[in-house]
């Protein structure tokens, strides 16, 4: 079997605007032909669960990794965490089950696999964002638990207006989320110049096909949302060392 790599990110389940169910056996099967495959971040959603209590998503997140990575033994999966599931519960959870999972390593903030690099992409809410930086607005997610059923509410309507396809577009511009993802890039010695050629992200919810700047290709699958588009990527060819 090709050494095969997917990736996939936002997925944001348990969240009433997800529509991840309706992907669960391409992820599967994506997951079969993979030699590695790196889950990118907001996978889970613990502002905007519906479940009713953080201990329900936890479980329910849990339980939905097992059936993943546990049926697919053969599988190298790598979990980049992105700050919807920066929830201190999950967090403790999540790295338990990875002590006796071989084929699950986890990551607060990146991975780089050969000339690849996988992150979430909540570095481009700021403009020339540093490890540090990153690091205290993750802290604010650890006990993000709980939004008003008012603001729910709200979110739906602006989700059946479409609003939120709007805003991706003038909020996070191509060459803005690439030229911020360098900077940070900068930060943690992971360039060009350090044989870096693609990084892949998620969190803008924007699709991004092969985008480059600065030498470098930039590919986003997008978010499981009505009014998105939404794929799971398959990584370049000799990704990996």
């Amino acid at each position: 079997m090709p050494r095969r790599t997917h990736f996939v990110s936002d997925l944001h389940m348990f969240s009433g605007r997800s529509l991840a169910p309706q992907h669960d056996e391409a992820i599967h099967d994506a997951a079969r032909k993979s030699h590695t495959f790196v889950l990118g971040g907001d996978i889970f959603d613990f502002r905007w669960s519906t479940l009713g209590s953080p201990t329900a998503t936890v479980r329910a997140a849990m339980e939905w990794l097992d059936s993943l990575v546990s049926r697919h033994r053969s599988t190298q999966f790598h979990f980049v965490v992105g700050n919807h599931d920066y929830n201190h519960r999950f967090l403790s959870a999540l790295e338990t089950y990875s002590v006796g999972s071989p084929n699950l390593a986890v990551h607060h903030y990146y991975v780089r696999l050969g000339k690849s690099l996988f992150m979430h992409g909540d570095v481009v809410d700021r403009a020339r964002i540093c490890p540090d930086v990153l690091k205290k607005r993750r802290e604010v997610w650890l006990h993000d638990e709980f939004v008003h059923p008012w603001r729910h509410k709200l979110y739906d309507l602006a989700v059946q207006a479409r609003l939120h396809t709007i805003a991706g577009k003038v909020k996070n511009p191509k060459a803005r989320v690439a030229s911020r993802i360098l900077g940070y890039l900068n930060h943690i010695g992971e360039t060009q110049s350090h044989g870096v050629q693609h990084v892949y992200f998620g969190h803008t919810h924007e699709a991004v096909t092969n985008y480059r700047l600065n030498g470098i290709s930039f590919h986003n699958g997008g978010a499981p949302m009505p009014g998105l588009t939404f794929r799971i990527v398959e990584a370049a060819h000799g990704h990996t060392s």
